[in-house]
């Protein structure tokens, strides 16, 4: 691994540290603080963020074959996931939290710097077109995933008799909490502006990057907070499968069905693997308290694949190389 690689992984743990100091030594206020955090996070900085990136991406440079050989296994993992959890899930939002753990990697804190770093300017440009419909997929499928599921809890706890005309409302009420959210809605606009040929003045530009900027320190610091207002003693375990579910489980699979299926070789199969194993994203733990669920199993999964990320990235360099030679 590259030294870039490692001073960025040093860099995130960092800021996660002076965000668990911080909360430790009460400088933000009493507890409750990743609440706050996670809202300002969700509601105002992300969504700028969401809705520059789709105004702005030139939807006709996009690489097919390579975003379908990363986003399909990665979402029938989420599904797979979310299925075996559902089967002794309580909460209803539990089986797609998990899923969403598993599914979205930290694709642009150390994403980025990899791909750079391994696969030059063509490797960089490939990654980067995954990053940029990274959080409109998973994000926008996580979020209509949990809204069905938390549509059904609630019919099934008002009693409501399994019928058509009862699914048909389930998938109405669900339409409609995934359209009306924070994460999906921004999407949306933005695409439509994108597709109405509408200009992206240059003063509406800098107020949604200063806004989207904010989104990563944020969740970052978020990350300590957490860690320091939840018992993770008892979440470790969990984490720790986690980890491995993501870090090694995810890129053989997205391997497996990149070259298999798509016939991907070469720059492209190595850059959708190393996307796949990348450790777990802030975004994740966003997810994880917009829904109030799993919120200490998700702040260790990040924290500890991070740091299990030096270990399995030489061994995923490693497994590639050997399917090349």
């Amino acid at each position: 691994m590259s030294a870039d690689v490692l001073l960025q992984l040093l860099g995130l743990l960092t800021v996660a540290a002076i965000g668990y100091l911080a909360a430790r030594g009460g400088l933000l206020g009493p507890a409750g603080s990743a609440r706050a955090l996670s809202n300002a996070a969700f509601t105002v900085f992300a969504p700028a963020l969401l809705f520059r990136t789709t105004a702005t991406t030139d939807l006709r440079t996009m690489p097919g074959t390579l975003l379908l050989a990363f986003f399909v296994p990665v979402l029938l993992m989420m599904a797979v996931a979310r299925w075996w959890a559902g089967r002794r899930a309580t909460v209803p939002a539990a089986p797609m939290v998990l899923a969403m753990t598993l599914g979205f990697g930290n694709s642009v804190q150390v994403g980025i710097p990899m791909a750079a770093t391994l696969y030059g300017e063509e490797g960089l440009r490939l990654h980067l077109a995954l990053v940029s419909m990274h959080a409109l997929v998973l994000l926008g499928a996580a979020t209509f995933w949990v809204e069905l599921d938390i549509a059904r809890a609630q019919a099934r706890a008002a009693g409501v008799p399994a019928s058509w005309r009862g699914a048909v409302a389930t998938l109405g009420r669900t339409v409609r909490q995934a359209v009306i959210h924070p994460v999906v809605l921004p999407v949306l606009l933005g695409f439509a502006w994108n597709l109405a040929g509408l200009p992206v003045t240059r003063f509406m530009d800098d107020t949604l990057k200063l806004l989207g900027q904010a989104v990563v320190p944020l969740c970052l610091v978020l990350i300590g907070v957490s860690l320091a207002e939840f018992n993770l003693r008892g979440a470790l375990s969990r984490a720790l499968l986690w980890s491995v579910l993501k870090l090694v489980a995810m890129p053989l699979l997205v391997g497996w069905v990149a070259a298999g299926v798509f016939g991907l070789s070469g720059t492209p199969l190595a850059v959708v693997v190393m996307a796949a194993a990348l450790p777990s994203g802030s975004n994740a733990l966003l997810f994880a308290q917009r829904y109030q669920t799993l919120e200490a199993e998700t702040t260790a999964t990040v924290v500890i694949s991070t740091v299990a990320y030096v270990v399995t990235v030489p061994l995923c360099l490693m497994a590639l190389a050997w399917h090349a030679a």
